[in-house]
């Protein structure tokens, strides 16, 4: 059976409560001038903010396929805003900019739509610049502002806002919808979303890529052999991992360059300075989701070593490498299977505080390689 898009909601998979909320409020012409969107990564914030945009825009119902729903999805229709802090916080002079720009008439549609990315990185003075308009932005706008938990947004921002939560998506359905998606089999569906963290959108993007996936097999072929590695030896894998998690910015590139060839004809200038700042976004995030891919792959393999260890080998994520895991599960201690993934916790810190990927990647390695000669 072929599977018809009926209109942009479908997109927004597991979140039946939430989808049925806006989708009200956009056909009774009850939409809030300001929404707040929390829930984990992954559970679709985005994907609604696009879906609310279309039923606004779209003259057909939020339909997914006309211009209007496409350009919406790529993020290159002139009414729709996405948002991103532009270094640690918002700014205020990037906020400013947003001000100036709400406060200018629609282009083409009859509202436009503001999304802000991780409002929670609003700081106090970004937010006392942002208030006035949050509370009362023209009547044309909606905004809408996503974060991970409600408790890191600032209550001045948050109390402004009508909120919307965004439930984990059940990992079964996760699998589903990523087998759906892409045609992988269940046991593929399951290793993407272990290395993608359990994100169903990154996970369909990894089974997408050709050099996600090799990145994979690297750090899984690593993996495999790290207790038998030298120091130098060590060195050079995790410089040739670092190598392989790069591959996949240079598809990025290509992707985003036939992105910009196709939208050439109908953009604006403005538009396309946008585009080729979130481009520019895109590829940071894109290599740095590599980083983190790796220690997720990591990090799945040695839950699956612990999992296996007590027994346990249907929670297995990893069924590609099953083999490898059951030599390593059956000498490995619970406390040891712990200090193995605490590694991998202090790379995450080490990252999201700058440090150089290339010596997160070599110290991770190394300090599981000693776990794992020690397995007791």
């Amino acid at each position: 059976m072929i599977r018809v898009r009926a209109c942009a909601w479908d997109d927004l998979v597991g979140q039946k409560r939430a989808a049925t909320y806006l989708r009200r409020a956009a056909e009774g012409d009850a939409v809030s001038h300001a929404y707040l969107f929390v829930g984990p990564t992954g559970t679709g914030k985005k994907t609604a903010a696009r879906a609310l945009a279309c039923a606004l825009f779209c003259d057909d119902g939020a339909c997914g396929s006309c211009g209007t729903c496409r350009r919406i999805r790529s993020a290159t229709h002139p009414d729709f805003h996405l948002v991103a802090p532009e270094g640690v916080t918002y700014v205020v002079s990037q906020i400013h900019d947003v001000i100036h720009d709400v406060n200018l008439k629609p282009i083409e549609a009859p509202r436009k739509v503001y999304v802000l990315e991780s409002v929670d990185r609003f700081n106090d003075a970004s937010a006392n610049a942002f208030l006035k308009t949050l509370e009362e932005p023209p009547g044309d706008v909606v905004i809408i502002l996503l974060a991970g938990d409600f408790d890191d947004v600032l209550p001045t921002i948050a109390s402004r806002c009508q909120v919307v939560r965004f439930s984990p998506v059940a990992p079964s359905t996760a699998r589903a919808l990523v087998v759906e998606r892409t045609g992988a089999s269940e046991d593929e569906a399951r290793a993407a979303l272990a290395a993608a963290g359990q994100v169903m959108p990154r996970a369909i993007d990894f089974l997408n890529s050709t050099g996600r996936r090799n990145a994979r097999a690297a750090i899984m072929a690593i993996l495999k052999r790290l207790i038998v590695m030298d120091g130098h030896d060590v060195l050079v894998a995790a410089r040739e991992l670092l190598t392989a998690v790069r591959a996949p910015v240079e598809e990025m590139k290509g992707a985003q360059a036939e992105e910009a060839e196709e939208a050439r004809e109908y953009l604006s200038k403005g538009v396309a300075a946008r585009m080729e700042k979130r481009h520019k976004r895109e590829l940071t995030a894109y290599e740095r989701d590599g980083i983190t891919e790796i220690l997720s792959v990591t990090e799945s393999w040695l839950r699956d070593c612990l999992v296996m260890s007590r027994d346990m080998p249907e929670l297995v994520n990893n069924i590609d490498t099953a083999d490898a895991t059951a030599e390593v599960a059956a000498v490995i201690s619970v406390p040891a299977a712990l200090r193995a993934l605490e590694c991998v916790r202090t790379a995450r810190e080490r990252i999201a505080y700058n440090v150089s990927p290339q010596l997160v990647v070599e110290a991770m390695l190394f300090d599981i390689q000693e776990v794992l000669r020690c397995p007791r």
